[in-house]
Formats: structure tokens, sequence, C-alpha cells
């Protein structure tokens, strides 16, 4: 199996960079070693849709969809816990 590339949706690339910097490098950390392995232990397949996946880092929740046909994870949300899963 080949690497992943790893894309962030525009809006979620904004939210990410207005959180404090010691939660962006550890966030960027985490969705980074997704390109490795896009369903490491630990993450978790949201109920309600066939592709979307959850990773916790700390008090943070990203949100992405594994594409496996062309080899991209895109990160859709980045946000709270309280506030990922609201529908905007």
């Amino acid at each position: 199996m080949g690497r992943y590339a790893v894309s962030f949706k525009p809006s979620a690339e904004r939210t990410l960079r207005r959180l404090p910097k010691g939660v962006q490098r550890r966030i960027v950390s985490a969705v980074d070693s997704l390109a490795d392995d896009p369903r490491p232990s630990g993450v978790v397949k949201l109920r309600g849709d066939t592709n979307l996946w959850r990773i916790r880092v700390g008090d943070y929740r990203a949100v992405y969809e594994i594409h496996g046909d062309r080899l991209v994870v895109l990160i859709l949300r980045v946000a709270h816990r309280k506030d990922v899963y609201r529908r905007t």
C-alpha cells in the first residue's frame, strides 16, 4: 500500500490556524501520521455516514474522509470536541 496524501478543506485549515500554536502542532502531527496509516488504532468511524472518520487530539477532533482509490485523506473539520459534530 502506498503513502496517502493528506489535504485540508479550506475551512478546516482556517479553523486550525485560529487555534493556539501548541494545539496546532499536536493536530498537524496527528494528521500527518494518517499518511502512513489512515485507520490507526484509536480512530473511530462515525455513524450515519459511510466514509467519515475521527481522530482525537486532546480536547480537539479532526473529522476526515479516506479516498482509497486516490490515496487521499481529506480533513473536513477541526474543532473542539463540544463543537465538532454540530451541523453548521
